[in-house]
């Protein structure tokens, strides 16, 4: 019988292929006692030293599969792994109760867990760290118990995966080569998993909440990794007409290549710009490549993060430097540090927070650390000099805080040139916009900055009071609301009539029905993912922007993301 699934769409593209479902590991520990307190000591040790060996390893192979970016996504395992006052803890805990290593470990991580989900603020932050920790708790188990751990490595033939939840580390193991797609019970567009899947550019489907019920191993599956849905046991018609489309998908991607050395100009002449958002210096040799006009983003933590010392200002000069030339003389845009939040230094020791979202991060840490600043700000000033660059300050909150940055930005430009180290003269000043006061004085913000940027990802977090990470809310995390579309509408008028230019960088310049309204708002640059820079420029070469003009006012005045959506539907159904 056919089983139609609707999730979350994670990753583009179709796959018809068997199914391979991968088990869970469900460790079954009893409180225990033991009268060997020295052995199970011993076991616990070895047990948290083949992990940290087990996960070192997998960092390596993530490195080499994909990238530095996604061997990332590792690194909050391995700090569990390596926290000798964590093993210490449960080694004591074993000492004074004399409890087995597995029953005192298991409670241990289960209070740590507890905590995590306990938190009211930062839920991003937590539920970040309770997905690492767990999935560590059931590598440790698997050694303790002496069990095995379900492991893609096995698959030996090319399958879509089914699974309830997926880790980083199955990812690793398996074989890109045999994987035709993804689905799962749980997850949405921010797993961790899906930093490396979409690395690997499988269809993707998650959050289906009972795929795993209705699959088993060797039944045909057709997964729409675009749309978010999944049939198991179709027809042959429905093999036939996903077919169909599947080819329809590579014909449009070849068309989309022609794209690459072309203007971005709507279908009546007007002017935009699509530039790639960017996490790390390597990507720029996918630039050329990519179609972008230039990054409209870089996330320059990534430079800082995981490492074992700050990166000093010769290192990050030399990034800049390579991003700029690779960019080719289009504009760079560098978001300055911006950690806090779920992104932390080891090298700069911020206190806990409640909240950390809430509390110090973005450009908060930069002016609380003037010495971290001022470094980079001389790296970026010098490498001015290569490129049309842009400086932006992240989670801009007031205009006094933004005059103190730029300040500190011509104080650093003064010294440079009188030690006579050559700077840019045309790079550019500006803010970036995710914080709802931010909007509310973007009027007299613009007199200051050179640009806009506006990030959505927070600022729709912020005007709803809503962590998109948060199952319980996350229905309320909805780009298309005409409350953010006044705020976008609002923030680019007031930089227009300063004369200054505005870009969006969050996920809400990748939505097509989004691309519409922002293109008749005026907003002069999208930014978007490497992959995603063809089909927003491909899509507004087909668009009209002087017809869409009376789509605004209808869509801020509209009530819901509902009506918003049939508005577009219906306006621009004829441009395709």
């Amino acid at each position: 019988m056919v089983t139609v699934l609707d999730g979350v769409a994670a990753g583009g593209g179709i796959a018809i292929a068997p199914v391979y479902r991968l088990g869970e590991s469900r460790f079954t520990v009893k409180a225990k006692y033991t009268d060997n307190v020295n052995h199970e000591v011993s076991r616990l040790h070895d047990s948290f030293s083949l992990a940290r060996r087990e996960l070192t390893d997998l960092r390596r192979r993530a490195h080499q599969k994909m990238g530095e970016k996604a061997a990332t996504v590792i690194d909050a395992q391995l700090a569990i792994a390596k926290d000798q006052s964590f093993e210490g803890e449960i080694t004591d805990a074993i000492q004074r109760y004399s409890t087995t290593a597995a029953w005192t470990a298991t409670q241990r991580i289960d209070h740590y867990l507890n905590v995590f989900k306990r938190q009211s603020g930062g839920a991003d932050y937590y539920h970040a760290r309770g997905l690492a920790l767990q999935d560590f708790k059931k590598r440790l188990l698997a050694h303790l118990l002496d069990e095995e751990l379900p492991d893609l490595a096995k698959l030996d033939h090319r399958a879509i995966i089914v699974a309830h939840q997926l880790t980083p580390t199955d990812i690793i193991r398996l074989n890109p080569h045999l994987v035709a797609g993804i689905v799962t019970d749980l997850g949405g567009r921010t797993a961790h998993f899906l930093v490396m899947s979409k690395e690997m550019s499988f269809p993707t489907v998650v959050d289906t909440k009972t795929v795993t019920e209705h699959a088993d191993d060797d039944m045909v599956a057709i997964i729409d990794g675009t749309h978010g849905r999944v049939i198991l046991q179709p027809t042959p018609q429905q093999i036939d007409q996903y077919q169909r489309l599947a080819s329809r998908e590579s014909a449009r991607l070849r068309e989309l290549g022609v794209l690459k050395h072309q203007d971005t100009v709507s279908a009546d002449g007007h002017h935009f710009e699509v530039a790639a958002n960017v996490a790390l210096p390597r990507e720029s040799d996918e630039l050329a490549t990519s179609g972008a006009e230039g990054v409209g983003l870089f996330r320059s933590e990534f430079l800082f993060l995981h490492q074992d010392t700050l990166p000093d200002e010769e290192t990050q000069f030399q990034a800049y430097r390579k991003l700029l030339l690779a960019a080719n003389n289009h504009r760079v845009v560098v978001r300055t540090l911006d950690i806090g939040g779920d992104k932390q230094l080891a090298q700069v020791p911020l206190e806990r927070e409640n909240n950390p979202f809430l509390g110090l991060r973005g450009l908060r840490v930069s002016l609380a650390y003037p010495g971290l600043f001022r470094t980079q700000l001389r790296a970026l000033l010098r490498a001015s000099a290569y490129g049309q660059l842009a400086i932006m300050f992240p989670m801009v909150a007031t205009v006094d805080e933004f005059q103190q940055a730029q300040r500190m930005v011509d104080q650093e430009k003064n010294r440079l040139t009188q030690e006579g180290i050559p700077v840019g003269k045309e790079y550019e000043v500006g803010a970036m916009v995710e914080i709802p006061a931010a909007v509310a004085m973007a009027d007299q913000l613009a007199q200051y900055a050179d640009f806009f940027s506006i990030g959505t990802n927070d600022l729709i977090q912020y005007l709803f009071a809503v962590d998109r990470g948060n199952g319980q809310v996350a229905s309320l995390y909805q780009s298309l609301h005409p409350a953010v579309l006044r705020a976008v509408k609002q923030t680019i008028d007031c930089a227009h009539a300063e004369g200054k230019w505005v870009g969006l960088c969050g996920e809400m310049a990748t939505i097509p029905t989004a691309v519409p309204l922002l293109a008749a708002m005026g907003l002069d640059e999208f930014s978007v993912p490497l992959s995603q820079v063809l089909p927003v420029r491909s899509q507004i070469r087909r668009l009209k922007v002087r017809q869409l003009q009376p789509l605004i006012h209808q869509a801020l005045a509209a009530h819901s993301p509902a009506e918003v959506r049939a508005l577009v539907d219906q306006l621009t159904s004829h441009m395709k």
